[in-house]
């Protein structure tokens, strides 16, 4: 039971940066679109739902909160290594969020419609994929396959009980 404790706890502070990026993203999003309203094929490219702001922005909170996050416990390493990591894992969840939405937009899904288990775990692959691509070593020590089956269960349940609070506070339009 400890162990599998220790397992939640962990795999939650490590992806901590990630899922601060993505909700920050939605707090703070607004304005200039990153596909500046192009389409690509008579589509969107991503939609006017991901903007500058919301991406520049839920990246420099997550990373922000994950450097205050390695001053209480240096999980993310140190100087120019923990940098990288917690861009990796900020900008890489939102970067996992911008193909998802590129590829919802191939198969004509609209802004805000559902597209079940890839809306809420998109932001998690992309943390996944970057941090592991750009920082391998580190990836492969903190993240065991026990944390990362958690967090693809964990993660939708979170997801979707933050979109209904979202909705209900009125920051979203849709409460998925």
């Amino acid at each position: 039971m400890n162990e599998a404790m220790n397992v939640i706890v962990e795999a939650i502070w490590l992806i901590l940066p990630a899922y601060i990026a993505n909700s920050s993203a939605v707090l703070l999003g607004g304005g200039k679109p990153i596909d500046f309203g192009k389409t690509w094929r008579g589509k969107p490219i991503f939609g006017a739902g991901k903007t500058w702001r919301g991406f520049i922005g839920g990246g420099i909170c997550g990373m922000a909160v994950g450097i205050i996050m390695n001053q209480l416990w240096q999980s993310f390493g140190v100087g120019l290594n923990a940098v990288f990591v917690l861009l990796s894992l900020s900008f890489g969840a939102l970067a996992g969020d911008l193909i998802k939405s590129f590829f919802k937009r191939r198969i004509g899904k609209k802004r805000g419609e559902k597209w079940l288990v890839i809306d809420q775990i998109d932001f998690l692959l992309g943390a996944f994929f970057f941090t592991f691509i750009f920082n391998r070593e580190w990836f492969v020590s903190n993240f065991s396959l026990y944390h990362i089956i958690f967090l693809l269960i964990f993660t939708p349940l979170l997801h979707l009980a933050t979109n209904i609070i979202a909705y209900v506070l009125k920051l979203k339009k849709v409460p998925w």
